[in-house]
């Protein structure tokens, strides 16, 4: 029988509703999800779908409705009530401690005794069962998961939701960090466990990897169940007008400018942990794209031009003059700005409120005899807010009540309040709707407009060849091909960032 057809659901959430203050996160919302299922859970930043799944483990109680699993009524006291009826939650931020080994993280608030002290040959056979079935290379139980890839170190979290018998396993945003190798590690899990009945609720902005691994779909928009059907018998244009409610004509709006002479020039440019030196240049009014596979060495050359890792002497010119990487701080007054990929660790002061995040790198507007004039910041950040339709409360909330994408958001804020010329984005779409994409791509158009240089690193080669003007690829800490973006499509780059050459 088919997972639509199951007669008991293993989940059934009835007018789901919630509010936060003022703010109705969610409104008789309705959702199932059958044994052996993939369930995707599509909407904007914002649209209600982790308040909906952090209802689901216990963690935030409803203000109304009703869910039952497998026939019996569940309204859990609290996450610990949550795992015990077999909610397993992988969030997109991964929850792991670094510095104990993959073991220890499996058996993390689940250890065995025997007469009063750890059975730790026990648990060893039960760490070595759950990762036979998940089979990664990299993982052993005496491996320490900070020296693990993202992949692996999602697939660990993956066998601890094992390990705890779950029935219904929540992923959040699974595969953002993930290589194209890891991905299909992860969709190889997931298969497995459909075929063992688990269902999976499969939260993730790339509609094309939705269609490969889900059977059904579940769309919010504003708090609110806007559709829900077999992916298979929905377009993905439908599944976008439902996510927006209308149609999205031009995902890569082409906005007019024309690059100029170059204003960054990287000589031989060799930081602490980059494989070899390299040799690029981005001129003004240009969207310049950097292609490559995680690990390929990109993120690291923008660490050693920022300044977050340490360079060897020279290497850097900026509008034409030598600009040793001294420090973040020296880059930043040399116009240079950087948007993280770790958006939690290195972009945001998250327990700090959204004005101070976006304001942080220029405070100078808004000192006033030795003191901060918190009226004028506010208004600023409000305005940003305004720009890039930040869904938040105010500029006073705290950025970690965002969601993913909206932190995504004031991460960009504060690099546009910061008015850098030199603008280096590490996978700025990531974790961000499609919607949102759009208008940040709108915004990358307008900059180089300005004249203003952007450099993107990205993992979605889609968005490199629809937005910029030429892109370069990197191939095992290498720099291999530099062409302009109509020399390239999908396969060409994909050929380049994994053998090194393009086909």
């Amino acid at each position: 029988m088919t997972p639509e057809g199951d007669l008991v659901p293993l989940l059934r959430m009835r007018g789901i509703g919630k509010a936060f203050g003022p703010t109705l996160a969610l409104d008789d919302v309705s959702l199932e999800l059958g044994r052996g299922e993939v369930r995707a859970l599509l909407g904007e930043n914002g649209a209600g779908k982790s308040t909906l799944v952090k209802i689901l483990s216990g963690a935030v109680k409803p203000d109304s409705g009703t869910m039952v699993i497998e026939g019996a009524p569940y309204a859990p006291a609290g996450p610990l009530d949550g795992r015990r009826r077999g909610i397993s939650m992988i969030y997109q931020e991964l929850t792991l401690a670094p510095h104990l080994t993959v073991e220890a993280n499996i058996m993390l608030g689940r250890e065995l005794s025997e007469a009063g002290f750890l059975d730790r040959k026990k648990m060893r056979e039960r760490v070595r069962e759950v990762l036979d079935f998940v089979h990664h290379p990299e993982i052993t139980p005496d491996a320490r998961v900070g020296r693990l890839g993202v992949g692996a170190r999602q697939i660990v979290e993956i066998a601890r939701a094992l390990l705890h018998r779950a029935r219904i396993l929540v992923m959040d945003e699974p595969t953002s960090s993930l290589s194209l190798e890891d991905t299909g590690r992860l969709f190889d899990i997931v298969r497995k466990l459909k075929g063992q009945g688990m269902g999976i609720l499969y939260i993730s902005h790339f509609l094309e990897e939705v269609r490969v691994i889900a059977d059904t779909y579940t769309v919010l928009r504003d708090g609110l169940a806007a559709g829900s059907g077999p992916i298979g018998k929905t377009s993905t244009d439908e599944i976008i007008r439902l996510m927006v409610g209308q149609p999205l004509s031009n995902l890569f709006p082409r906005i007019e400018h024309r690059p100029g002479p170059p204003i960054l020039t990287l000589k031989d440019l060799k930081g602490k942990r980059m494989a070899v030196p390299v040799s690029l240049d981005l001129r003004r009014g240009e969207i310049l794209g950097i292609a490559g596979l995680i690990g390929s060495g990109r993120t690291e050359m923008l660490r050693a031009l920022f300044g977050l890792d340490p360079a060897e002497p020279g290497g850097v010119d900026v509008n034409g003059a030598p600009a040793p990487a001294r420090s973040p701080r020296a880059r930043i007054g040399q116009g240079i700005g950087l948007l993280s990929e770790d958006r939690s660790g290195e972009g945001l002061a998250l327990s700090m409120s959204i004005a101070d995040n976006v304001t942080l790198s220029r405070f100078a507007p808004y000192r006033k005899r030795g003191l901060l004039d918190l009226a004028a910041q506010r208004n600023a950040a409000a305005a940003w807010i305004r720009d890039l339709a930040v869904k938040a409360r105010g500029p006073v909330e705290k950025v970690l009540n965002l969601s993913g994408g909206n932190q995504q958001k004031v991460a960009l804020a504060r690099l546009l309040h910061q008015d850098a010329s030199i603008l280096l984005l590490d996978e700025p779409t990531r974790g961000i709707d499609v919607v949102s994409k759009s208008q940040i791509y709108e915004w990358i158009g307008r900059l180089a407009a300005q004249g203003k240089a952007v450099l993107i690193v990205s993992s979605y080669f889609p968005e490199l060849i629809g937005l910029c003007d030429r892109i370069a690829v990197f191939h095992r800490g290498a720099l291999v091909d530099v062409r302009d973006a109509a020399a390239w499509d999908a396969r060409s780059l994909m050929t380049a960032a994994t053998v090194g050459r393009a086909a």
